[in-house]
């Protein structure tokens, strides 16, 4: 990770997604919550895959790593897999199957915008879709400092 060159908001990261192609560039605006690459550097965190690659800032961003945000946006941390989890591994939601739309796909009927609202942490800081909770083979996702009731994007 490192600080953008012109924004103060964002961290450029290059992040291991387990793909062939190598890690993927995004841009995060998570500079006011974690001040240093420290904070960010060998952790695992849940990744959105399937957006179209777009520059924030200029730097060419392929995903949306989750974080957990109260309502006003004045705490902010990653929602992350559970220990033992395998890098690139899918977050499921029991009873929801299938394979992930393409990007062109989420990007042109803005589908993600219409299931963000319901992608939120429960009462014990699990990271839930329609109270549904998120899962890996390895157990549960959450906030990472378990946030509760809190949106996730």
């Amino acid at each position: 990770a490192w600080e953008h060159e012109s924004s103060e908001k964002l961290w450029c990261e290059e992040v291991d997604l387990g793909e062939e192609s190598g890690p993927r560039k995004i841009a995060s605006g998570l500079r006011a919550f974690y001040k240093s690459k420290d904070e960010l550097e060998g952790r695992m965190v849940l990744v959105l895959c399937n957006l179209k690659a777009r520059p924030l800032g200029g730097f060419p961003s392929h995903g949306m790593v989750l974080c957990a945000s109260n309502a006003d946006h004045t705490a902010v941390e990653f929602a992350v897999p559970p220990e033992g989890a395998a890098v690139g591994e899918r977050l499921a939601f029991e009873g929801y199957g299938g394979e992930p739309e393409p990007e062109n796909k989420i990007a042109k009927k803005k589908m993600f915008e219409k299931l963000a609202p319901d992608l939120k942490t429960d009462d014990d800081g699990v990271v839930v879709w329609r109270g549904v909770k998120g899962m890996t083979s390895a157990g549960v996702c959450k906030a990472v400092n378990g946030m509760k009731n809190a949106q996730v994007s």
